[in-house]
């Protein structure tokens, strides 16, 4: 069977075991908890390395099917110290990161931690470095490219010029389950049969699978150590933006689509447009959008040479097309855009009672006795958000979701990973999963712009009596008077939102059918 037979529904570059030359490579992996670096670290085990994972937040990895076979250690690419401790022993260290969105400063910001990435590397004695960046167009000046590309390009050169040899892999629109240009393209298309859409609609790009991003990023750490520059990566298909709107309808067998392209459609606006139509914020949408200013186009294919690509790759635009679509409808996402923390999302910890000392802390407490097995009850809880919604008053959360985005947040529009399972760090809508212990406790940590830090807590616990008892938490921890004044102005609602809430997941949990097995199948709200 050929990789581009999609009944396999595997978006991975295949089982390579250890029969690559060079098996058994010690490799550093930055940027686990993104969506690339989250589905390179399996890849690399699978090819037989082994595989250490520099993280900011470890915990976040906990929870992933591969986190007990590899080392995750603690540290950020801005610190010397960490990155330095990070390298040590590492034959292949992987650059998977970037600053985006975190500030107008953010190219500086790159050009720190790439630096910083580049001495550590030299320092340790590694013997290559991998980067994934932007394909950038051929012939256009450097001034006039998008923020975004301008910075991964630097990049680039920074690690190229370490002293250590390095592989710079260069792609445009990456296609995939949960990547953010397959999420961009799809919400579009499906949910807009008529389109006025800006002229970047008719700018050549070359896409390229998932896979094929994976295999290019596996095979480059066993590169031959005179080998030090960058690979142009695509899949075979040259299209407009336009035609990729149009066959993905066509694959997805949606009626055809009627686009009318705007000129007077900025970057600015019609980044605004993808991230009110699409769950992709205008954040990130903007980078995207501005990059299909220019013709991106592989200008050569010599990655051939150091990784040969089997039979059926690299994959078609449709067949790229077909696995990320038929892992979405079967719920198998290993990661998505959203898998990384939202730039600027806090993350100060957890505020404790009573010895926290940090200031004003307000919470919403809520416990009621449930007339269902708490087995039941988890279901409910863990099945929250996405389609299920949030158990209250939905206008309420719609509303403040769309004011989110009008403000530059995340909104609700992110949904969930998997529509059943959650694993730390997964996003929940405008949440972020902190804590979750199997069938007892399920912590949200608020991603929403805020004057303030938020948390959500739900418990499934049993009273002295044995009966199910589900109890409910809502934490603020206010910055400044505006921050006060946030909480106050919102604490009418309380009652009808919360409150709602916890009733709500109190009677689906005791509505839920009973299963084989003595389960509860959680009904939606």
């Amino acid at each position: 069977m050929s990789q581009a037979d999609t009944s396999q529904a595997d978006e991975g570059p295949g089982r390579t075991g250890g029969e690559a030359g060079g098996a058994g490579l010690r490799c550093l992996v930055t940027g686990a908890t993104g969506y690339i670096g989250g589905r390179l670290v399996p890849e690399l085990l699978d090819a037989g390395h082994r595989v250490r994972c520099l993280a900011r937040s470890p915990q976040r990895l906990r929870d992933h099917p591969w986190a007990e076979e590899v080392e995750v250690v603690r540290g950020d690419v801005t610190d010397a110290g960490s990155v330095a401790g990070a390298m040590a022993d590492v034959d292949v260290a992987y650059y998977l990161v970037h600053a985006l969105g975190t500030g107008d400063d953010f190219e500086a910001t790159d050009r720190r931690a790439a630096r910083t990435f580049a001495e550590r590397a030299a320092a340790a004695g590694v013997r290559r470095i991998v980067y994934l960046g932007g394909l950038t167009p051929s012939g256009v000046p450097e001034g006039e490219l998008s923020p975004h590309l301008r910075s991964r390009a630097e990049v680039g050169r920074i690690l190229l010029a370490s002293g250590v040899p390095t592989t710079v892999l260069r792609a445009a629109v990456v296609i995939g389950s949960g990547s953010a240009s397959f999420e961009m393209l799809r919400y579009l298309t499906e949910r807009l049969p008529v389109m006025v859409t800006p002229s970047w609609v008719h700018t050549r790009v070359q896409p390229v699978a998932v896979r094929d991003v994976l295999r290019a990023l596996v095979g480059s750490a066993t590169m031959p150590p005179e080998v030090s520059r960058t690979f142009d990566v695509g899949g075979p298909d040259i299209l407009s933006y336009r035609d990729m709107m149009v066959r993905y309808a066509r694959v997805a067998e949606l009626p055809r689509r009627l686009i009318l392209p705007v000129p007077m459609l900025t970057p600015g606006l019609s980044s605004h447009w993808v991230g009110l139509v699409t769950p992709v914020p205008a954040a990130i949408a903007r980078p995207l959008t501005e990059s299909l200013r220019h013709e991106v186009v592989c200008g050569e294919n010599d990655i051939v040479r150091y990784v040969p690509p089997p039979p059926g790759s690299p994959l078609g635009f449709d067949d790229a097309l077909r696995l990320a679509l038929q892992r979405v409808r079967e719920a198998k996402v290993s990661t998505r855009w959203s898998s990384a923390s939202v730039p600027g999302a806090p993350s100060d910890p957890l505020p404790t009672d009573p010895d926290w000392a940090g200031g004003s802390l307000y919470t919403d407490d809520r416990t009621l006795t449930v007339d269902a097995p708490p087995d039941a009850l988890w279901r409910v809880v863990e099945g929250i958000g996405g389609d299920n919604g949030w158990y209250s008053f939905p206008l309420a959360w719609a509303v403040r979701g769309r004011l989110d985005r009008l403000v530059g947040g995340v909104g609700l529009r992110r949904g969930r990973r998997d529509a059943a399972r959650l694993r730390v760090g997964d996003s929940l809508d405008f949440w972020r999963v902190e804590e979750i212990v199997p069938g007892r406790l399920l912590r949200l940590r608020a991603e929403m712009r805020l004057p303030g830090l938020a948390w959500l807590e739900m418990y499934v616990e049993t009273d002295d009596t044995g009966r199910t008892r589900y109890r409910q938490r809502a934490l603020f921890h206010p910055h400044g008077l505006a921050g006060q004044a946030y909480w106050w102005s919102v604490w009418p609602f309380h009652a009808v939102v919360f409150g709602g809430m916890a009733r709500n997941i109190a009677r689906a949990a005791a509505r839920a059918p009973r299963m084989p097995g003595g389960a509860h199948d959680a009904p939606a709200p």
